[in-house]
Order: C-alpha cells, then sequence, then structure tokens
C-alpha cells in the first residue's frame, strides 16, 4: 500500500514550508548588497592604507563613510547568519543540538553586528 502514496502525502504533516522563499530572497538581498559594499570597503581601506590613525578616524567619522560601513557590517553578519543557518539545517539532524547551535549563531551575529555599529559610532562620533 505504501509505493502507491505520492510525493505529497509523504509531505503532509512534515511542518510549514512558507518562511524558505523570504529566506531566500533575504540571502539573495544580502548577497547583493554585499557585492557593492565590498567594493566600496577595498576601495576605502586602501585609500587609508598609507594613511595615519588621525587621517583614518577622520575618515571613519564622515557621514557617507559611516553609514556605507554600518550597512556593511549589517549586510554581513546578517547574510552570516542565514548562510549558517541553512549549512545546521542541512547537515545537524539531532534537534536539540541543531536549536543549540542555530540559538548559538544567531546570538554571536546579533552580538557581532551590535559590538561592530558601537564601534563605528563611537569612531564617528567622537570617544
Amino acid at each position: 500500500m505504501s509505493k502507491y502514496r505520492t510525493p505529497l502525502k509523504n509531505a503532509r504533516g512534515l511542518g510549514s514550508a512558507k518562511s524558505g522563499t523570504e529566506h531566500f530572497i533575504h540571502q539573495r538581498l544580502t548577497a547583493t548588497a554585499l557585492v557593492a559594499l565590498t567594493l566600496w570597503f577595498l576601495c576605502f581601506v586602501l585609500s587609508l592604507m598609507n594613511a595615519d590613525y588621525v587621517t583614518a578616524v577622520a575618515a571613519v567619522a564622515k557621514p557617507w563613510n559611516a553609514m556605507l560601513l554600518v550597512g556593511f557590517l549589517v549586510a554581513m553578519f546578517w547574510h552570516a547568519q542565514l548562510g549558517l543557518q541553512v549549512v545546521l539545517e542541512d547537515y545537524i539532524h539531532n534537534s536539540l543540538l541543531a536549536l543549540a547551535l542555530q540559538t548559538t549563531v544567531k546570538f554571536v551575529a546579533v552580538i557581532g553586528a551590535i559590538v561592530s555599529i558601537f564601534a563605528v559610532a563611537r569612531v564617528a562620533l567622537g570617544n
């Protein structure tokens, strides 16, 4: 009897698949943002290669540079969290371990983003 089951019948009861598209779109949007922001970041860092500390701080303190740097940091941590979530979902099959690792990844991403943004704000606004 089980050989007559359709794939839809086998999938019923396994939970909702509603957030997959949203996750996919967020991953692609952050990747696209990171392409542009990484190009800006590389140009920014290369322009500061022979600069002294005061010049580098003044460059980060410029409003557009600070905003782009914060955007880069947010996109980077968000994209990393999304990517690691997919890897953990695919390869960790113990539900308790998966939950612990997912929570840890999100916690580290949020803390990393907050600390990084605070550092940029502190430099941009002056100690």
